[in-house]
Formats: C-alpha cells, sequence, structure tokens
C-alpha cells in the first residue's frame, strides 16, 4: 500500500528486486515511487501468464456463485453452467473498456493485463488515485458521477469510510477458501473482496544485538524496559501509513483507555519519532549502515532484504508478537458504468496467475495461498499468528480524535 508520507496510505513497494537483498535493496523496494516490474519478474510473469490465459479466472479452489444467463458473445457478460456454477464475467461487446481506479502502489504487469483481455474481452485501465485514504476520499467526492469502475486500494483503515459512504456496489467474488480469514465483515462483507494483506511489525537488527550480547525485545511490553532505551525508532502515526498501523496495534494490544499510557512511557524510554519509513529504516535503523537504533517499525516481510549478496540468512527479524494486519480490496464502484467489467476484474485480481505475482510486483502476501510464493519469501517472510486488531468501523469512528491524542502524546 505504501507511499510512506500520509496516514492511512499503503506503504510504497516498488516491483523492483534484486538478488542481493542488501538494506539498499530493501530501501528500493518501499521506496515513496513505483519503478515498475524488473525485467526477469516480467520474463517469469509473461511465461505464466502464457501458461495460464485460457485459465478459469477464479482459480480452481474459488467458490462457485450464482450470475447470469446470457451467452459470453451477447451484451450480458455471464453464464450460467449446467450445475448451476458462475461462469467468469466477460466484457459486453460494445463495452470493452473498464476503469480501475488504484491507489499509487498498485502494479499489474503489461503481460497480466493481456491476458486479462484475452480471458475477459476486457481492456483495463489503471487510474492512479494517491495513497489509500486520499483514493477512498476521492471516491466520496465523486460518487454521483464515479471516476471509474472499480477500485483496487481500498484498506482496513479506509474500509469503512468507503463503506458508510455508499460507494460499493454489492458484489462478493468467489473467494479461495484460504481468502475467507481475511474477508472484510459487517457491510463490507457483501461489497469487499480481499486481494493481498501484509503484516506491519517491530524489526530488530540481530547482527546489533547479538554483538552487543543482548537479548533483543520480543513483545510491545518489552520496548519499555530500560535496556532498550534510546533504540527504538518509528515512523509518525500522522505522517505514515505503517506509523498508524503500529498506532492501531497498540490500541488494539492496550485498549482505547490504556494506549496512550503505553505512549507516554514508549517516549519516557528514548523513541524516536520520524515522519516516514525510509528515515526510520534507511537512516535510523542500524541495519542500514549508518544509524545507531536496532529497533525499528517496518513490516513481516522486511527480512528477506537484508540477506547479504551470497548470504544465506536475514541480519534482521520481524517481532510477530507486535504487528497490525493491512488488508487491501478489491470492489465494484456504485454507478459503474461497466458493472460486469468490474466484476471481471475483481474477479481476476484473486486469479492464480495475479495472486503470484503480488509478492514481487507490491510486496504484499496474496491471499491464496495455492499461489507460491518467492523463494526468499517462503523461508523468510513470516506473518504473525495473532496481529492486534481494530474493527474497520472503530477506526473510521476515531481515527481523527486518536491522532489529535496521539500527537499530543508524542509531543507533549
Amino acid at each position: 500500500m505504501h507511499h510512506h508520507t500520509c496516514v492511512g496510505m499503503p506503504r510504497a513497494r516498488t516491483s523492483t528486486r534484486t538478488h542481493a537483498h542488501t538494506s539498499a535493496t530493501h530501501a528500493s523496494a518501499h521506496a515513496s515511487s513505483r519503478v515498475g516490474a524488473r525485467a526477469a519478474a516480467l520474463a517469469a510473469t509473461a511465461a505464466l501468464v502464457a501458461a495460464t490465459a485460457g485459465c478459469s479466472l477464479t482459480g480452481g479452489s474459488a467458490s462457485p456463485a450464482s450470475g447470469g444467463s446470457s451467452g459470453p458473445s451477447g451484451p450480458s457478460t455471464t453464464s450460467t453452467t449446467t450445475s448451476g456454477a458462475r461462469a467468469a464475467y466477460r466484457c459486453p461487446t460494445d463495452k470493452t473498456e473498464v476503469l480501475v481506479a488504484g491507489h499509487d502502489s498498485f502494479a499489474l504487469s503489461p503481460q497480466l493485463l493481456a491476458a486479462f483481455t484475452a480471458a475477459t474481452r476486457c481492456t483495463a485501465t489503471i487510474l492512479k488515485s494517491g495513497d489509500a485514504g486520499a483514493l477512498t476520499n476521492k471516491l466520496v467526492l465523486t460518487k454521483a458521477s464515479p471516476i471509474a469502475d472499480a477500485v483496487f486500494g481500498i484498506d482496513n483503515t479506509f474500509a469503512g469510510r468507503a463503506v458508510s459512504a455508499g460507494v460499493l456496489a454489492s458484489y462478493a467474488a468467489p473467494l479461495p477458501a484460504s481468502a475467507t480469514s481475511h474477508a472484510a465483515v459487517g457491510a463490507g462483507a457483501g461489497v469487499l473482496t480481499p486481494i493481498d494483506y501484509g503484516d506491519v511489525c517491530v524489526n530488530v537488527d540481530t547482527v546489533w544485538f547479538t554483538d552487543k550480547k543482548l537479548n533483543p525485545p520480543v513483545t510491545l511490553d518489552d520496548l519499555l524496559n530500560p535496556e532498550y532505551k534510546d533504540l527504538f525508532v518509528t515512523p509518525g502515526a500522522t505522517t505514515s501509513s505503517p506509523g498508524f498501523a503500529f498506532l492501531l496495534a497498540t490500541i488494539g494490544k492496550y485498549g482505547k483507555d490504556g494506549w496512550a499510557d503505553y505512549w507516554k512511557k514508549l517516549k519516557a524510554n528514548g523513541m524516536k519519532v520520524v515522519a516516514g519509513w525510509e528515515d526510520a529504516y534507511t537512516v535510523d535503523f542500524t541495519a542500514s549502515g549508518k544509524g545507531t537504533r536496532p529497533i525499528v517499525l517496518s513490516y513481516a516481510s522486511s527480512p528477506p532484504f537484508t540477506i547479504p549478496k551470497g548470504g544465506a540468512t536475514p541480519t534482521t527479524a520481524a517481532l510477530l508478537d507486535t504487528c497490525f494486519r493491512q488488508t487491501e480490496y478489491a470492489a465494484v464502484l456504485a454507478g459503474a458504468k461497466n458493472p460486469d467489467g468490474a466484476k471481471a476484474f475483481v474477479d481476476f485480481m484473486l486469479s492464480t496467475q495475479v495472486q503470484q505475482a503480488i509478492p514481487d510486483a507490491m510486496y504484499m502476501f496474496p491471499v491464496d495461498t495455492a499461489a507460491p510464493l518467492p523463494k526468499d519469501w517462503a523461508a523468510w517472510a513470516k506473518v504473525a499468528p495473532k496481529p492486534f486488531d481494530v474493527p474497520a468501523a472503530d477506526i473510521e469512528a476515531n481515527r481523527d480524535g486518536w491522532l489529535r491524542q496521539w500527537t499530543d502524546v508524542t509531543s507533549g
């Protein structure tokens, strides 16, 4: 999700990766501007698309849903099989363009877009619309005259706003079995389709702690211990998506009445707050080679990027008991001019070829566990077993107040 300069927006994820997973390559993977998919990834994607372009877009593990009854060559875009399962949506012959609003970190390779066209007769045009917060706000402001047919990139920190504003149409895509645990709840369940997820977690420089013969922290409570004074750096909650996610983790852990006191104690123990993730990770974090703080807020997927060239293991670790999970959704917009094309696009985002491309393209985990992960991810990018949770409705109702209180606590 994330450029790192605005609350609730997705973290910047480039689709570049190198075989030398140094701090520099990690930084480039999370930089604030995308630089397109690297050639090797595109080549692999092209081969994957060639093998899968003729496959069902909903994947073999998806549950069937009811659909329309017209054949794929007519103006209606769905057909019903003899078993009652819905066939893949297709665009009408006279309306093939599908406009997709997305956050600035949204990336699908040309090969994947071509596969979408080959399978559905639809041509997707991606409209980059800022970070997740800006994207959601734009959809709300243009509700009377929607800017697109579909959307990707609303996350669980802004889902409540999109749902309550009524900008999303009723459509629940068939989900792979593994995706049901990421499904939106309440009013969002019928309009939001989970596509990918990632955990924001405290990370530690394991080499630094080994050299100092000091055990690293494990939990949020541990960060308050005197042995970790002046060792922790985090991006701010008002200026950074991961920073806001960390605030939510503490609210999930300590409750609405206890989180502010925790932050006061963090501050008293020498916590440093900086503007964005890149400042924290590449400037202050010791693993970057020039910082002085061996504890940083980052992602559960960060450690693979610290495997030295020629090395086998990361030099950092994510503390999986400190995490908040971000989930990104796709949806059909209310008032869409091409609703069936929008449904086809939402389905396509759950296809095996897209799910497999997500880690390299957007550095998130696919919701479909049947999609194979890159080698280093499979080995080192772990997910939190029990991430802290704050319901989307609570985030929507309390976001502004929490941020004002956080500012008072950390600047006082």
